[in-house]
């Protein structure tokens, strides 16, 4: 805190409002309407130049919802944006999830800006509700702000504002380059499997599958937790290439019996066929006696045929995706049936040149991955950065 600032409750120094939402049932609240309305996912850091969705008077007349003016200090109170800062560039109406905080003379609107996007993590910590974060309009009233002369504000946020535009311009790099390893990887990968060479066979999968694996969805009710009970893999554990045994849910083995089909010998491929349909992972050989749940079918290929490694890079290619994305079906929970699934098409060459390509493309993941990782500490330690600016501005130290 700088010596000589003046520190105030923000609800002592400036006038707060939240919005309010027109009845959805009435239609004449909403068409043709022209008054633009900011919902809280629409705070986006920053200057908040446009809205998605429009109002009318008559809908801005019967409802809690208000008119900002220009330059009002916006700040979300729900859900996932919780937090969010930013600042009102046109006159607009907001819904109740939104504090709107009111220009006047003490403040440079970018000055409260700044300030309350240095009290983001703290406002989001005083946040009630799990699934959803709430920050009420008090929180924010209650938050102390400095209140120094207009001129020294000036000051603070012209140092900021270039400072955060150069970071902007740091952060905006270092997520192309990011972009750029990811999508050299999938270019990579889909030459490969669109410029095949000669002596490639294709066949469906049910006649590459080894003579034991039926192809067969998992346990349909898995059931609690249980303790030192039967590991199963979930579609939400395939998050990786190689799935292990740490972290994996527990359940009753006796809830197994039925499902001997899809009991793990450790190598098989992994296949979403609930939800996200086409994600796949590769089971370690410590899963030997797991199994999986309703949402995932375990591959293993005849290895005269096919490799698992390769059939690992096979199935994640645009060729096979694009096929189990014509045979997924539903719309709230979308998913993928056995008899298409047996027929999706797959081709591939010798074993020889199916090791080799298996091997280049693991080579090329672990350097995608090491440029990925360097790309994201970039990030954050630009996040960091930003942080601490905004500590040094309103400790007085800029």
């Amino acid at each position: 805190m700088k010596k000589g600032w003046e520190w105030k409750l923000l609800g002592e120094v400036c006038k707060t409002s939240s919005g309010g939402t027109p009845l959805s049932s009435r239609k004449e609240y909403y068409e043709g309407g022209n008054i633009p309305w900011i919902l809280s996912g629409e705070v986006a850091v920053g200057n908040v130049r446009q809205a998605m969705s429009f109002i009318t008077q008559q809908g801005l007349e019967n409802s809690a919802a208000k008119l900002f003016p220009k330059n009002t200090v916006l700040v979300a109170m729900y859900g996932a944006t919780a937090g969010q800062v930013g600042i009102l560039r046109f006159e607009a109406a907001t819904n109740q999830a939104v504090c709107g905080i009111l220009p006047n003379d003490k403040f440079i609107p970018e000055f409260l800006f700044y300030f309350l996007l240095a009290k983001k993590d703290e406002l989001v910590a005083q946040a009630t509700g799990n699934a959803q974060p709430n920050i009420s309009q008090s929180k924010i009233k209650n938050t102390e702000v400095p209140v120094p002369p207009l001129p020294e504000q000036q000051h603070i946020v012209g140092i900021l504002d270039k400072a955060f535009a150069g970071l902007a311009v740091a952060v905006a790099n270092a997520e192309k380059n990011l972009q750029n390893a990811r999508a050299f990887f999938e270019s990579h990968l889909q030459s490969v499997f669109t410029q095949r060479g000669a002596g490639w066979e294709e066949k469906p999968l049910e006649d590459i599958a080894d003579s034991d694996c039926s192809l067969s969805y998992g346990i349909v009710q898995p059931g609690e937790e249980f303790d030192e009970g039967m590991p199963v893999v979930r579609p939400t554990d395939l998050t990786q290439k190689v799935i292990r045994l740490s972290g994996l849910k527990r359940i009753d083995p006796k809830l197994a019996g039925g499902y001997k089909r899809t009991a793990l010998q450790g190598g098989e491929l992994l296949l979403c066929v609930r939800g996200s349909t086409g994600v796949v992972s590769i089971a370690s050989p410590e899963l030997v006696g797991a199994n999986v749940t309703r949402g995932i079918v375990p591959i293993r290929f005849n290895r005269s045929l096919l490799l698992p490694e390769f059939g690992f890079y096979l199935i994640k290619s645009g060729s096979i995706q694009g096929q189990i994305r014509e045979k997924t079906y539903g719309a709230a929970l979308m998913q993928i049936n056995i008899r298409d699934l047996r027929v999706i098409s797959l081709s591939f060459p010798s074993l020889k040149e199916q090791a080799t390509i298996a091997a280049n493309l693991d080579a090329l993941t672990t350097e995608t991955e090491r440029l990925a990782a360097i790309y994201e500490r970039k990030l954050a330690a630009l996040l960091e950065l930003k942080k601490s600016l905004l500590h040094q501005a309103f400790g007085g130290e800029l």
